[in-house]
């Protein structure tokens, strides 16, 4: 067995798609089997307070991998849209730094398995992003054709691409199969190259709608459909982590699981205890499941409540990793390897902002929540998030101090990022990187043979 002395860690980021705060064991889920997740936990440290920073897919992928709050990377709206839609002109722009990128800078290998959704076209796809290896889909699993096509959206869905690298190979493929298949091709890419360092980012489609899960998991869930999927997330980790140590990899490697935001919060899912749901910047909406394990280097069963986002993964993982970020890149994450490897360590950071497309909704700082607008709608109200997670109770009389302290903040992140809805452009904001002629992935074809020609459930997430 190799030691951290020998080698830089390798990094295994497991994002899960639309996974709620509540939705597994080790944060409070009674209807959901997780014990693979929950081991996982009690082998490293649960961060309590651990956020996304947009509560919808696109700008949320984009912000973890870049470190950046979603308009500082172009992705806060796209043509006034909340993500990214099959065939649109926009994308990440592939000269930003990102997580793959600054690691392969370092001699990592680095695969993708699973949802990308930062561009479909081939200017943003995850080879132009640092990625040697990708299998997956490029965006989310509800945007095939499926039973609504042409009834309830006016748009005519393509079929649903499954890439190898920046080749379709399949159209609308076997949604119950597909994290089997990521699995296989995860485990290979990991025997590969277990004598180098390397990042696997798997970034799974569960439990966005809608929901195909094998039979194996749904006869032993007892929460639905939904729980069955939550399940093959867990069988998929517990896979995953038994590959690392069959390997002999288990001390020399980070493993780090999140999503990439809140629960809908129905057909059962979770975000309890926490208000809100995806698409909300109410706590439910944004705060996630953050847990890390590094045996050996991160003690294990331990928690906190301190302040960390998932925009902090890039220069923690670079420090780890001995990579170099170039001192002249902006980003908004901050390095928390001393919250993660010392027992009792506070967080470094002291603020978070939380976006919705363009618009600055609210900011935190270590204790309260300060409230503007919802939807473009002005609002003003203050929530203690320590004594009040679930965000019920307006405090704002009682400490009109504190919320004056944080409308200074959300002053200053509206001079650098700007705020859509009160007209103010920002000096450090960009627009999303453009392509002049974008095309469809796919087009459907009623002679190909599909595995499915549509989808037979109408669920969208």
């Amino acid at each position: 067995m190799s030691t951290q002395q020998d080698r830089p860690p390798n990094v295994v980021l497991i994002n899960c798609d639309d996974l709620g705060y509540g939705d597994i064991g080790c944060y409070g889920s009674e209807v959901n089997s997780t014990p693979a997740i929950d081991e996982l936990a009690m082998r490293g440290l649960r961060m309590d307070a651990f956020y996304q920073p947009s509560p919808v897919c696109s700008p949320s992928r984009a912000g973890m991998l870049t470190g950046c709050y979603p308009p500082r990377v172009g992705f806060g709206s796209f043509d006034g849209l909340p993500v990214l839609f099959p065939g649109q002109p926009m994308g990440l722009d592939p000269s930003r730094a990102t997580i793959p990128s600054v690691l392969r800078a370092a001699g990592y290998r680095t695969m993708m398995a699973g949802k990308w959704h930062c561009g479909d076209q081939a200017e943003f796809l995850p080879a132009r992003h640092g990625f040697e290896e990708y299998f997956g889909l490029p965006y989310s699993n509800d945007m095939g054709r499926q039973v609504d096509a042409g009834t309830s959206w006016s748009f005519d869905w393509p079929p649903l691409p499954l890439l190898a690298g920046e080749d379709v190979i399949e159209q609308q493929p076997d949604q119950a199969s597909l994290t089997e298949r990521y699995l296989t091709e995860a485990v290979r890419f990991m025997r590969s190259h277990r004598d180098e360092p390397f990042l696997l980012y798997f970034a799974h489609m569960y439990v966005h709608l809608p929901i195909y899960v094998q039979d194996r998991f749904a006869n032993a869930s007892h929460n639905g459909t939904y729980g069955a999927a939550v399940e093959c997330i867990d069988w998929s980790t517990a896979v995953l982590v038994h590959e690392i140590e069959s390997l002999g990899l288990t001390e020399d490697t980070i493993v780090f699981f999140t999503s990439d935001n809140g629960s809908l919060a129905r057909d059962g899912g979770s975000n309890a205890p926490l208000r809100g749901t995806k698409g909300t910047t109410w706590e439910g909406g944004m705060r996630v499941p953050g847990i890390v394990s590094w045996p050996g280097r991160i003690a294990p069963g331990r928690s906190t409540s301190e302040l960390a986002t998932a925009m902090d993964l890039l220069p923690t993982l670079a420090g780890l990793c001995g990579s170099q970020i170039h001192p002249d890149l902006a980003i908004d994450g901050i390095d928390l390897s001393g919250l993660w490897l010392e027992e009792g360590a506070g967080s470094p950071r002291d603020e978070m902002l939380y976006w919705w497309m363009n618009d600055l909704e609210a900011v935190r700082d270590s204790r309260f929540k300060l409230h503007f607008s919802k939807y473009g709608q002005p609002v003003d109200e203050l929530y203690d998030l320590v004594e009040d997670p679930a965000e019920t109770t307006d405090v704002l009389a009682q400490h009109p101090d504190r919320a004056l302290e944080l409308r200074d903040r959300a002053h200053r992140a509206r001079a650098e990022l700007g705020d859509a809805r009160i007209g103010v452009s920002g000096t450090a904001s960009r627009p999303a990187m453009r392509v002049d002629q974008p095309r469809l992935l796919t087009t459907y074809d009623p002679n190909h043979p599909y595995f499915m020609a549509e989808y037979d459930l109408a669920d969208r997430g």
